[in-house]
């Protein structure tokens, strides 16, 4: 091919995403955000032209060493430490043989550009690439920082103790980092990444699965609110639940966690049933277990009102993919839900971990269907305007092209 559909030739770009593989079933412990957007990306890339190849690290013996993907990229698996499941922060001391693996590769076929998604996928792809006779540049976006991490978990941070330093390592060294949104930016800039060093490209949503119009889950009778994505304290789950008591007629659904068969063992899923009724509100909670990904927006647009409530987050998905329902978001007013979701024209944001003021918003709202249905028509239009997958994709490869530019040598005139 001649040239990319963007423009320009066609790059050979490896994503080096060491815990999150694009093939890997969403809904787990470590399985979320950053696999549906490594997928995205690298789809995305592969259609505009250019040869992708993500490189994740091997969880199971039995995987081929690479799989050709029906969208065009392909997906390596890495030989780094044993070929079983282990949980992320379990992984640091396995990057220098996963950076070892990704040397051997680049030394015989060198890619035009490295994108590292998350800080040990970093750390892997600069040793790699800057031990190369001619260095490859490498771009890093992070997903999620250790330091905003640690400020919220305290002590119970798993992250490895050394993470906001190998972090803070990696502003110095990396070409450029991508950022998902302006928070983020200023807590790089903490760590002392450059202005000129960060560039900000949002998480995408695909518009065509995405949409008002499609299948919906079959519903009882009551308004329905709904929270989607694993079941960790963070995401704030505790606080709908608490929430549903100001909402006396709703039901809060909750879709993911482990599979429907396993609900009733599962610590989470018990200690929220149990917080809900010392409530009263037992009746009106409903756990869906794990749904297939394809199942996600049917379950989206049987909502009245979708939530969003976790004490931090990077970027967070679920509001986007929300607003392409046409669904109105109630959210925290954290990270990058300040910039997805307009606050009084798509949705309204609360404090974190207050459950009385969210109480109170889901009241108001559920209250007023012309507002409701305001949000939701809004929605609709911003998701498509800033959050399709093709901007994104575009957006990207153009910083990319940028650092291409910027480390071509200048010619001096004799």
């Amino acid at each position: 091919m001649s040239g990319s559909r963007m423009g320009g030739h066609p790059l050979t770009i490896d994503l080096v995403s060491e815990h999150a593989s694009p093939l890997a079933a969403i809904g787990g412990v470590d399985a979320g955000g950053q696999n549906v957007h490594v997928a995205a990306l690298a789809a995305g890339l592969a259609r505009n032209g250019h040869a992708v190849t993500v490189h994740t690290r091997r969880d199971d013996a039995a995987l081929p060493d690479r799989v050709s993907t029906p969208d065009g990229y392909d997906v390596a698996h890495v030989a780094a430490g044993p070929p079983v499941a282990l949980p992320k922060d379990d992984l640091l001391g396995h990057m220098p043989a996963f950076a070892a693996a990704l040397r051997a590769r680049w030394s015989v076929q060198r890619p035009d550009v490295v994108h590292a998604h998350f800080w040990m996928s970093g750390l892997a792809a600069v040793e790699a690439a800057g031990s190369l006779l001619t260095p490859v540049p490498v771009l890093q976006t992070f997903h999620a920082l250790g330091s905003v991490k640690k400020r919220h978990q305290g002590a119970a941070d798993p992250s490895p103790p050394q993470r906001v330093e190998l972090e803070r390592g990696l502003c110095a060294t990396v070409d450029q980092v991508i950022a998902t949104c302006s928070d983020e930016v200023f807590e790089l800039r903490r760590l002392g990444l450059s202005t000129d060093r960060a560039s900000i490209v949002p998480c995408g949503v695909d518009t065509a699965v995405f949409s008002p119009r499609g299948p919906v889950a079959p519903r009882s009778g009551r308004p329905r609110l709904l929270v989607l994505g694993r079941l960790v304290e963070r995401k704030g789950q505790e606080d709908a639940v608490r929430a549903l008591a100001a909402v006396p007629d709703a039901e809060l659904v909750v879709v993911g966690g482990p599979p429907g068969d396993s609900l009733d063992a599962d610590p989470e899923v018990r200690r929220l049933r149990a917080v809900a009724a010392s409530l009263g509100v037992g009746d009106r909670l409903v756990f869906t277990g794990a749904v297939a990904r394809a199942d996600v927006p049917a379950w989206v647009r049987s909502a009245d009102v979708v939530l969003a409530v976790p004490w931090y987050e990077p970027f967070g998905i679920t509001p986007l993919e929300a607003m392409a329902c046409g669904r109105p978001v109630v959210a925290s007013a954290v990270g990058g839900l300040v910039d997805t979701v307009a606050d009084g024209v798509t949705g309204d944001l609360v404090p974190a971990r207050d459950p009385a003021r969210l109480g109170a918003a889901l009241a108001a709202l559920l209250a007023d269907d012309e507002r409701r249905a305001a949000y939701g028509t809004a929605g609709v239009a911003r998701v498509r305007a800033r959050y399709r997958w093709a901007r994104v994709v575009a957006d990207t490869e153009a910083v990319y092209r940028q650092v291409l530019a910027s480390r071509r040598p200048v010619e001096v005139a004799r």
